[in-house]
């Protein structure tokens, strides 16, 4: 399998998917700018959407993909099928039951996720009934991760690359014709999420149908924890789980302390963590989804070469191409903002107060990527505990950072915190993994980094150069040529960074790279 060529495919995908992204929040900010409506509607969706993450995309995924894995390369097809059968009936049915509780839960839940929202009754009461409607949405996307797992086992990544668009696309089509129709319109938000998961699993079972891999669920749990496979899966879930949490855990407190802040901050973070989420998905995810499947089997085979190789390949790219995005982020938030949010109701204020936000997750951008690297090291390898002890450190070390930003500069702070709390992550990990052996450092760094270090350097300055010749607010009544601006600005910025590169004697086609 090319990596190179495959990751140009699943980053595609995942463009695609992030442009929608953008779309819909630009229809989201235009239509109910930054409030306490708003607020509560990103509140009620980080419940399901962190549920999401626990129990379905994160910890399984870490914990199903190595032994999936390991199963097809040296049990075969019809083992692999068992397991996924006994797995997805464990998954679905234990979802199930936290749908239930969560729906009865709501106003627990909210209070606890966002102890601030009740000093406003009316947006409580809105992010309640909205947790309600999208509660089910973790059932329908943990049948979505286990099919993300095999199929991207099965080298199939386009499906599972492509499913958040149709997520997108539902929050457009509410936004644009739901949202009218209704007597509260932020409700069109909660039911596209619904909408959404609907279609996001539909989208899977035909691709299942094609390797003959559809799980086929059964009301029998008692042979499901029995088979071995499964309970290996749930063993390792447990780690993976805590894991999960703890990054959770800091998203459940950061917003908690952004409810008590200024109306209009967890919007605020919210839209510059969608603008975040543009690199991150391109690089951290695209290459995380195709580096597992290969780690894994490299030592399912024992190939201890090619599993550092792998990731030498994958933090070379990281740094190629996460750092000039955090260039761009901390050079042209303005601009960004400008050209993406700042219609209708979002305002010249919201503008400044995401900036500021997209800023100071700037700072963090390739640590966040990083770690999507360099925590599959140990994922592979079925060692989750040591990402677990690392990520338990982070937390304490966030929190306290929140302590030292938050008074200073408000929101921001919380972004900040995540960001230096991601670049420790990142160092943590690479350090155990190079401690352990499990990864050596392939010839060529040196240069490497001062190559790069050039070209951003040069990059830096043609941004901000650039950037400055424009009034960004004032052209909000051109939006055209605001947007054109903001193409030349970022072309301009584009042409310099990869154009010494290739002056440095820098050559892409080193990048290539097969696995087996």
């Amino acid at each position: 399998m090319n990596l190179h060529k495959t990751l140009a495919t699943v980053s595609g995908m995942t463009m695609l998917s992030r442009v929608t992204g953008l779309i819909r929040e630009f229809l989201i900010a235009r239509a109910f700018g930054a409030s306490a409506y708003t607020d509560a509607f990103f509140i009620a969706f980080r419940i399901p959407n962190l549920l999401r993450r626990l129990f379905a995309e994160g910890a399984f995924s870490q914990a199903f993909v190595p032994i999936l894995a390991e199963y097809k390369n040296k049990k075969g097809d019809a083992a692999t099928k068992e397991l996924t059968d006994h797995v997805a009936t464990i998954l679905v049915w234990a979802l199930l039951l936290t749908c239930a509780i969560g729906i009865a839960a709501a106003p627990i839940i909210v209070y606890v996720v966002a102890t601030g929202l009740k000093s406003d009754p009316d947006a409580f009461a809105l992010s309640v009934v909205m947790t309600r409607i999208m509660f089910p949405y973790i059932g329908f996307m943990a049948f979505v991760a286990l099919a993300g797992g095999i199929l991207n086992t099965w080298r199939q990544f386009k499906i599972p690359a492509f499913t958040p668009v149709l997520l997108n696309l539902s929050f457009i089509a509410a936004s644009l014709f739901l949202a009218p129709q209704l007597e509260q319109p932020i409700y069109a938000l909660a039911i596209a999420v619904l909408v959404g998961g609907v279609l996001q699993m539909a989208i899977q079972i035909p691709a299942l149908l094609k390797i003959g891999m559809l799980p086929r669920i059964s009301f029998n749990l008692r042979t499901a924890f029995n088979d071995a496979g499964a309970r290996r899966v749930l063993k390792q879930m447990a780690p993976a789980t805590l894991g999960v949490s703890v990054a959770q855990i800091s998203m459940i407190i950061n917003t908690n302390i952004a409810s008590h802040l200024e109306p209009g901050s967890v919007s605020w973070l919210s839209f510059a963590d969608r603008l975040m989420e543009l690199p991150i998905g391109l690089l951290g995810v695209a290459l995380g989804t195709i580096l597992l499947p290969s780690l894994s089997k490299a030592h399912s085979t024992g190939d201890k070469t090619e599993y550092s190789a792998l990731l030498d390949w994958g933090l070379r790219l990281t740094f190629l191409l996460a750092l000039p995005f955090a260039v761009a982020l901390a050079t042209l938030s303005e601009p960004v903002t400008t050209v993406l949010f700042h219609y209708g109701k979002f305002d010249t204020h919201s503008v400044e107060m995401t900036g500021r936000a997209l800023i100071a997750y700037g700072v963090g951008l390739i640590g966040i990527v990083l770690v999507k690297i360099l925590a599959p090291g140990f994922y592979a390898r079925q060692d989750i505990k040591t990402p677990v002890k690392i990520a338990i450190g982070i937390l304490i070390a966030t929190q306290l950072m929140n302590l030292m930003f938050v008074p200073w500069i408000k929101h921001a702070g919380l972004a900040l915190s995540i960001g230096v709390g991601a670049c420790l992550n990142a160092g943590f990990l690479y350090w155990g993994l190079h401690r352990q052996g499990i990864y050596v450092a392939l010839s060529g760094w040196r240069m490497f980094f001062a190559r790069l270090m050039g070209a951003l350097f040069l990059m830096a300055g043609v941004a901000l150069w650039t950037a400055g010749y424009f009034d960004w607010i004032a052209l909000q009544a051109n939006p055209f040529q605001r947007i054109g601006a903001l193409v030349l600005v970022m072309t301009a910025s584009g042409i310099t960074y990869f154009g010494a590169l290739l002056a440095m004697g820098f050559r892409f086609r080193d990048f290539k790279r097969i696995s087996v």
